[in-house]
């Protein structure tokens, strides 16, 4: 019971500072939203429906741009598409009723499937995605709401304080730690590359698009070279 009791207190310390690691990225993405002139209860809304940072900065980025809503929207879909294999591996942690399979799947992020994998028990698994998946969506909710109200209120802060530098910087903190290995820098680096590439004769939210789809394209056929070549 007492193993039990100290492995809760660890998964919940665990989520806890999982959600403040993320939580400059939430008021990044408010700040984004703001001098995108997206309203404030829009910006919350986006967060708390799409919850997705990367997916999130991404779409914003893209409407920022003048680009258009299909743009954004296939842009968010195509980076938010790895949370399908999130719900293959979690899938047997996190059986229940569909409401409950319904709700839980809004939590279906990178950071409660990394706190769930950790844990061996089953029950512990479900805990663990549980604590970290509501950690990171109150805090990213928040922070969200903060740095869109107040930076709505002083357009001129974002410039002033350099905070528009700092906005591609935190979609980079987002993703950085998914090139733990030199294939998936290489993925990566393929799909900068591209949209480099297209940015100068594109339109807004082409390079994107094209960048997510290359990695998805190349990310299959590196994993099927590796298997042959094993």
């Amino acid at each position: 019971m007492e193993r039990n009791d100290s492995i809760r207190r660890s998964i919940r310390a665990k989520a806890l500072s999982i959600g403040l690691a993320i939580s400059p990225f939430g008021l990044a993405f408010g700040a984004l939203c703001a001098d995108a002139g997206i309203s404030m209860w829009e910006a919350f809304g986006f967060s708390a429906l799409v919850f997705g940072g990367s997916s999130q900065f991404a779409a914003v980025t893209v409407l920022a741009d003048d680009g258009t809503v299909v743009a954004a929207v296939t842009a968010g879909l195509l980076l938010n598409l790895r949370s399908l294999a999130f719900g293959v591996s979690m899938a047997s942690s996190l059986r229940g009723s569909l409401i409950w399979r319904i709700f839980i799947s809004q939590l279906m992020i990178d950071e409660s499937t990394a706190v769930a994998s950790e844990q061996i028990d089953t029950k512990d698994r479900r805990y663990g995605f549980l604590c970290g998946g509501l950690s990171v969506f109150v805090l990213w909710n928040i922070t969200t709401l903060i740095g869109v109200s107040v930076l709505s209120e002083t357009e001129s802060l974002i410039t002033d304080l350099g905070i528009d530098a700092t906005i591609p910087a935190a979609f980079l903190g987002l993703i950085w730690g998914k090139l733990e290995d030199s294939t998936h820098r290489i993925i990566g680096g393929i799909g900068a590359l591209l949209a480099l590439i297209l940015i100068p004769i594109t339109p807004a939210g082409i390079p994107v698009i094209a960048a997510a789809g290359a990695v998805l394209w190349v990310r299959p056929w590196k994993k099927m070279k590796e298997d042959f070549s094993e």
